[in-house]
């Protein structure tokens, strides 16, 4: 009868953390809508889509990379990177210069434009992600960042578990 209470006991308990885990997943995809719509304004301010903002950002503080290598920095896929790419070189915010090598490869870089027009804005997005998180301490911050990374790696890692089952 004791193990069968226990077991009753260890149950009852992961369903409650399963319903924490669920309910403390809920409140985070919130959070980042209400960031989200909070800050997109401002990424539309130069008439930039938000692939456009997250390639020039990486740019900015990564320097010029290769095409296929700006997707898993920005989490885009390769036609967006490249749709993205095509619509910052026509405005004239990034040059795409192909390898002598290899012309497959095709580097991106930030134009003067394009540091003009993106350095201010990134500088007014930095300042209001700072407003939306002032009500948390510094130290409160260090916990949330490493609370993320840990959610983020263990997720990671049952993705690629799951890829190779």
């Amino acid at each position: 009868m004791a193990t069968i209470m226990t077991e009753i006991q260890i149950l009852m308990a992961q369903q409650k953390n399963a319903q924490e885990a669920t309910h403390a997943w809920l409140i985070m995809m919130k959070a980042w809508q209400s960031i989200g719509r909070y800050l997109r304004p401002t990424m539309s301010e130069e008439g930039l889509g938000e692939s456009d903002f997250r390639v020039l950002e990486v740019l900015l503080h990564k320097g010029s990379m290769p095409v296929n290598a700006i997707g898993p920095k920005v989490d885009l896929n390769p036609g967006s990177v490249s749709v993205a790419v095509d619509r910052l070189y026509n405005k004239g915010f990034v040059t795409r210069v192909e390898s002598s090598s290899d012309r497959r490869v095709r580097t991106v870089s930030l134009t003067e434009k394009g540091r003009e027009m993106f350095i201010p804005l990134f500088r007014r997005h930095a300042a209001l992600i700072k407003l939306a998180f002032r009500d948390l301490s510094s130290e409160e911050l260090q916990q949330l960042e490493g609370m993320l990374k840990k959610i983020g790696k263990r997720a990671e890692a049952l993705a690629a578990k799951k890829d190779h089952s």
